[in-house]
């Protein structure tokens, strides 16, 4: 089976799709399938006590994940061990990822930058990792909403468009996450999530 990936996403790959768990066959459908998984992802987080205590730890974002994908893949929750066209080497994503959550307490207890740009910082760097085989953007941008909202500030609004289909929104997402990756400048990041 082959479903085709959109520009900028992680490919799905032979060895990917041997753990979609439905049997789907088209792109259309696994975003259907996907997006009703991550709808009631959704809802359970919000009204998780543990993931409030926990959304900044790997075990947190591992549930998180797990949660958005377990009726879809068999794999949700779990970390990539391949190598990807996006992300870290997967030999170094535990010890990446630690200095990342390392990275936002700190900022959070010493006020490093104004709490958007952590969150856009936190954003970046969770998908620059690619810590999962799949789904990491939608992650990353749930964690950040959820973040956000432990800190009582409204989650962001993300360019308004749908970033899982190919269209403009998607593609000033991608220009202003490698703007990010390339230049270090968080500005228009922050700038389409708030728009």
């Amino acid at each position: 089976m082959k479903i085709p990936s959109i520009p900028g996403a992680t490919p799905l790959d032979d060895e990917t799709l041997r753990g979609l768990i439905p049997g789907l066959t088209t792109h259309g459908e696994l975003d259907e399938f996907e997006a009703a998984n991550i709808a009631r992802a959704m809802l359970w987080a919000e009204s998780s006590r543990s993931l409030k205590k926990d959304l900044l730890s790997m075990s947190g974002l591992k549930r998180l994940h797990q949660k958005m994908f377990e009726d879809t893949w068999i794999w949700a929750g779990d970390l990539r061990i391949r190598q990807t066209n996006i992300g870290v080497s997967p030999q170094t994503i535990q010890s990446d990822m630690a200095i990342l959550l390392g990275d936002i307490s700190y900022w959070l207890k010493n006020q490093t930058f104004p709490l958007e740009e952590i969150a856009i910082r936190f954003h970046h760097r969770l998908v620059y990792i690619h810590p999962f085989p799949n789904g990491n953007g939608r992650c990353a941008r749930l964690a950040t909403d959820l973040f956000l909202k432990q800190q009582g500030v409204a989650g962001f609004t993300w360019g308004l468009g749908s970033l899982a289909q190919l269209g403009k929104a998607r593609e000033e997402y991608i220009r202003c996450l490698r703007k990010a990756d390339q230049e270090g400048d968080y500005g228009p990041l922050l700038k389409f999530a708030k728009s």
